[in-house]
């Protein structure tokens, strides 16, 4: 099997598995992270994505609240079953609204979306699938769409539990003692920048606090 394969369906097992813990691991309410957590949602709802939308890994739904205010269809996806229901219930049935397990390595090219978000999901793509990644988008947007994304950037707030740093593999424990391995790819924003610029994509990448905003179109 192709490693970053292997390592993809690995980080997808341990998602399943934290599904539960999500919430209450990821940034508590009263922690200073959330005043740049608050600002991303802001900058999301200000950039008002309509027509048809599609959230990628889309979790618990810390942000598909705020993308089904504004679009006029969006399918909800994640290739774990357990982060769909529990989004599902965070959001609440919403006529504009559709789930839907897939794999956001694997979607198929329908050139249909108006927009495609993913929150703190581009560090989980390994460098040598980043291409395929971005091509994977470029299929899934209808003519003239655009990417939006949110995630963490290159900062000194907090450290990771690294198997192999160059490689971007980090060691990921929950509270029931196992241990899972993950990707971490942090990009530094300019770097994003201007690597999607030699992919053929015009895009933007905003530093909060140690966090990133970006949106992309193709050129």
């Amino acid at each position: 099997m192709d490693p970053d394969r292997e390592l993809i369906d690995e980080q997808i097992a341990y998602y399943r598995a934290r599904a539960g813990e999500y919430d209450a691991t990821s940034i508590p309410e009263g922690d200073p992270l959330q005043a740049h957590a608050d600002r991303l949602r802001d900058t999301l709802r200000a950039s008002a994505p309509r027509g048809r939308v599609l959230e990628l890994a889309a979790g618990t739904g810390q942000w598909t609240g705020i993308l089904a205010e504004a679009a006029e269809e969006l399918l909800v996806t994640d290739a774990s079953p357990e982060m769909l229901e529990l989004n599902r219930s965070r959001t609440g049935d919403r006529p504009n609204v559709r789930y839907e397990i897939a794999d956001a390595f694997a979607m198929e090219a329908t050139h249909a979306y108006d927009a495609v978000f993913f929150g703190f999901f581009l560090s989980h793509v390994p460098a040598r699938t980043f291409a395929a990644f971005w091509s994977v988008l470029d299929g899934l947007l209808a003519s003239g769409g655009r990417v939006l994304f949110v995630d963490e950037g290159l900062h000194d707030t907090w450290g990771e539990d690294w198997i192999d740093e160059a490689g971007g593999i980090v060691r990921r424990p929950l509270t029931d003692g196992s241990v899972h391995r993950a990707v971490k790819v942090i990009w530094r924003t300019d770097e994003l920048a201007s690597r999607l610029q030699e992919l053929g994509w015009d895009a933007s990448v905003t530093e909060e606090g140690p966090f990133y905003w970006g949106s992309a179109h193709r050129t």
